[in-house]
């Protein structure tokens, strides 16, 4: 009987060790950490691999080839848009991390508000920066988004001319990628319905497969701008209770030293009665 009594008793010591576990949780900074890692790498993974592919199809279907020369070309801008996708991914791990830590420390100190675990004021502008940087950080993806949308609009016109050219018998279409700015005006790299490397190009796999990688890099942008949204919700809402719990605890800090001094002058009047009587 004393066994399975011990064993009830340590069952629940663990069930309820678990509870407080889970309680301490963040939950929606959880999810917005869970949003935030998703949307950045379908962007950077997506990303990555859509500019490797607008390469091979510059160089495949356009004839487009690297400038011999240190010059900011097109290829040159891919590269520096590859590194940049690299920076952003390392940078986001962290920063995603950083909030995890915000959310569990800030959580844990308005739980703990009549324990020994108090708010300082570095707590409170450490919440305040990080506010202020993730509204920063939505700025930029909401640049990003838009930015990505351009090679979503250029392959989507592509795209539709292509299905347009094998619709449409004897029209003539054509592809400049000088209209995009993607090689200088000098240079003729026009690729017309009717040409073979038209034709290969519509029906090749690295279109279809660029196009749709793009997209999914849009897609990865706007929910990185979803998931800096939820922080600033989350952070904001922290920061009220924070600022709340701080209040309180003045209060709580005011009101045991009025009770301490109302009962040393309560000892002093009784000992000094005592001390008149004897």
């Amino acid at each position: 009987m004393e066994e399975d009594l011990d064993e009830g008793q340590t069952q629940k010591g663990c069930l309820e060790c678990c509870i407080k576990c889970l309680g301490g949780i963040p939950y929606p900074s959880l999810i917005a950490t869970i949003l935030l890692y998703a949307g950045v790498a379908l962007f950077c993974g997506c990303g990555h691999e859509a500019l490797s592919g607008t390469v091979t199809i510059l160089q495949n279907y356009f004839e487009v080839v690297r400038s011999p020369v240190d010059s900011l070309d097109v290829f040159t801008m891919i590269d520096i848009i590859k590194y940049v996708i690299y920076g952003i991914a390392s940078a986001f791990f962290v920063y995603g991390i950083l909030l995890m830590v915000e959310g569990f420390f800030t959580s844990g100190a308005i739980k703990d508000l009549y324990g020994d675990f108090k708010i300082t004021t570095c707590g409170r502008c450490v919440s305040a920066w990080f506010i202020m940087l993730t509204y920063i950080f939505m700025l930029a993806w909401l640049g990003v988004t838009a930015f990505t949308s351009l090679p979503v609009f250029i392959y989507f016109n592509i795209w539709n001319i292509c299905q347009n050219a094998t619709v449409l018998e004897g029209a003539t279409l054509c592809l400049d990628p000088r209209q995009y700015g993607i090689v200088a005006i000098n240079e003729v790299k026009t690729v017309c319905a009717g040409s073979e490397k038209f034709y290969k190009m519509c029906e090749s796999n690295e279109l279809d497969m660029t196009f749709h990688l793009f997209i999914c890099a849009l897609a990865g942008a706007g929910a990185a701008v979803i998931a800096m949204i939820h922080y600033l919700m989350v952070l904001s809402a922290n920061w009220a209770y924070v600022k709340d719990a701080c209040r309180m605890q003045k209060y709580e800090d005011i009101k045991s030293k009025e009770e301490q001094e109302l009962h040393d002058i309560h000892s002093t009047r009784s000992k000094e009665r005592l001390n008149a009587y004897t």
